[in-house]
């Protein structure tokens, strides 16, 4: 819509995961690095958590894509319930049959386990959104961490959340598992001077030659987006349709603050300003 306008060769502020558009703000360096360190020590748990929009899934992306050869690598991204459920679809992720009893998908998953090992290969499951599948498919999770041969985990488990998860895991219920976490991190927002420069390294990678943000426009977004990679994008990419709208070639901070009131006003953002989106139309 607004590209051709701008000079960009794509839009900048995309909502989806890619992993080819990481900022690497100290925050997001340190997840990785803890992501990193779990799969390489092998550690049988490492617990990843931040803010809804922080840059979770993107960072697991990033991660299968760097993932070697050797690794078979499962992914469950909804939220089963109870531990047949979640035996299911954890077969599932790994191209395993599902059908059966509790006993015979236990057996299977167990025997798929000794064979990747037997084969010289590793096994990672990796579980987002795990805030949702509460206590204790949490701890049968731990109960299958118990599957391995002689001193070597055989089935490494990567658990990724919103905060809630972090709570979940500190109940008493849940001590054994936590006793078990070996890397883990909590992904803070970013600053406003990492605002600042995630705009800029977002808007060079789409083709920006040159400064499109105020600075004052910038920290009116840090602000109002409490530095979640995900809002500034939604506040952001607004911006840019306003500023199209208007024909401003530069966005500043009296049209992001526009941007922000007419946003309040769905409910978006907790900021307070009057509507003035009628004069952009």
């Amino acid at each position: 819509m607004y590209e051709a306008f701008y000079g960009l060769r794509e839009k900048p502020f995309t909502i989806l995961p890619d992993p080819e558009l990481i900022y690497w703000g100290s925050m997001h360096r340190m997840a990785f690095t803890m992501l990193e360190f779990g799969v390489t020590n092998n550690a049988g748990f490492t617990v990843i958590t931040g803010a809804i929009g922080s840059g979770k899934t993107t960072l697991l992306r990033y991660l299968l894509k760097k993932l070697s050869s050797n690794v078979t690598m499962g992914l469950i991204s909804n939220s089963p319930q109870g531990r047949h459920e979640l035996l299911q679809w954890i077969l599932m992720s790994f191209s395993q049959p599902f059908e059966g009893d509790y006993p015979t998908l236990f057996k299977r998953l167990q025997d798929f386990l000794y064979r990747q090992h037997a084969s010289r290969r590793r096994t990672i499951l990796i579980i987002d959104e795990a805030q949702n599948l509460g206590s204790d498919s949490l701890e049968h999770l731990r109960m299958l961490s118990n599957i391995n041969v002689d001193k070597h985990q055989i089935l490494q488990l990567i658990i990724v959340g919103q905060p809630e998860l972090r709570d979940l895991l500190l109940s008493p219920q849940l001590h054994q598992l936590a006793q078990r976490i070996s890397s883990d991190f909590h992904l803070q927002p970013l600053n406003e001077s990492e605002v600042a420069n995630y705009i800029l390294f977002r808007l060079k990678a789409a083709g920006a030659t040159r400064v499109m943000f105020t600075l004052d426009a910038a920290a009116r977004i840090a602000e109002a987006s409490g530095g979640v990679p995900r809002m500034i994008n939604i506040l952001c990419d607004t911006a840019l349709v306003y500023g199209f709208a208007n024909g401003h070639q530069t966005i500043t901070a009296d049209l992001v603050a526009d941007v922000i009131a007419d946003k309040q006003q769905y409910s978006i953002l907790p900021l307070q300003k009057p509507s003035k989106i009628a004069k952009y139309l």
